[in-house]
């Protein structure tokens, strides 16, 4: 059935891009679970839901973009792929809201209470006596051994430096695209996915060192695994939006968004912005506080 346009509104044809997507979904977790419960065969599951995964998106993308450039969707349409943009990122931002409010939970809250602040004297005598509160810590019973603290300095500071060029740039990219100039545009994007990969790149390296050198892991109490988990995550944040970025990119050099329509460009720029202001956030409250 082929899509249908009218003068307000855009009716889409028949897609069997959603129940590709489920299925993947379906196999990857159903990976997971067996991998992660013994049975070896679970990690080639896990391998094929991902290709399915990845299949489901570039030919979903693939599909959009197709009607972007043949002229179906209108300015309707392009408001509603910028409101659907707007509440993706609100939902990122309360992804992130709730993994800082466990590490916010865990430095002013549950482990003063553990070490007997004055609220809570009976906690420390009834769970832990003797516990003293600190910060960074493993928690009581010292889990997963001693450990040394990330520094802000180093690699972490190289890549908070790399993340706010990149927000440069990619707004660089962002004005010569409106102003069609696709000399600079071409540069400054490719230059914004860069120092994207370049970051994640950079996480990788201080990660091995944490593991090998400081014994710093996920498992080292309640400090190794709130500073993973959030540093991980927006590391595949930015891992993610640095390939949103080179689709982009080379849509740009395929002669694709024009001055007055290039939503695709603007939901990667918002995209992006957002991963730059978490790990500014992140860079404060994990690595200086």
């Amino acid at each position: 059935m082929s899509s249908q346009v009218h003068d307000r509104y855009y009716v889409p044809h028949d897609s069997h891009w959603p129940i590709v997507g489920a299925i993947g979904l379906l196999i990857t977790m159903v990976g997971v679970s067996t991998w992660f419960n013994g049975a070896d065969v679970g990690f080639y599951v896990m391998i094929l839901g991902i290709l399915t995964l990845i299949g489901m998106v570039i030919g979903w993308f693939g599909t959009v973009i197709g009607e972007n450039q043949s002229g179906v969707y209108n300015r309707q349409v392009d408001s509603s792929f910028r409101m659907g943009m707007f509440w993706f990122i609100f939902s990122e931002v309360m992804f992130f809201a709730a993994f800082f409010s466990a590490l916010f939970y865990a430095r002013n809250m549950s482990v003063p209470w553990l070490g007997g602040s004055s609220n809570n004297f009976f906690t420390n005598l009834l769970l832990w006596n003797g516990y003293e509160s600190t910060w960074p810590t493993n928690g009581p019973g010292d889990v997963g051994g001693d450990f040394e603290v990330m520094q802000p300095f180093g690699l972490p500071l190289i890549n908070t430096a790399l993340l706010m060029t990149s927000s440069v740039t990619v707004t660089i990219a962002h004005h010569a695209l409106i102003a069609n100039h696709r000399g600079v545009l071409k540069f400054f994007l490719a230059l914004t996915f860069l120092l994207g990969f370049a970051f994640v790149f950079l996480q990788a390296v201080e990660y091995v060192e944490a593991y090998e050198h400081m014994n710093l892991k996920l498992s080292t109490g309640i400090y190794g695994s709130t500073f993973f988990m959030l540093t991980g995550f927006h590391g595949v944040h930015v891992t993610l939006g640095a390939i949103i970025l080179t689709v982009i990119w080379f849509r740009v050099m395929s002669g694709h968004f024009t001055p007055d329509r290039h939503f695709g460009f603007e939901a990667a720029a918002w995209y992006w912005h957002f991963v730059d202001v978490v790990w500014i956030g992140l860079y404060v409250f994990v690595y200086w506080m």
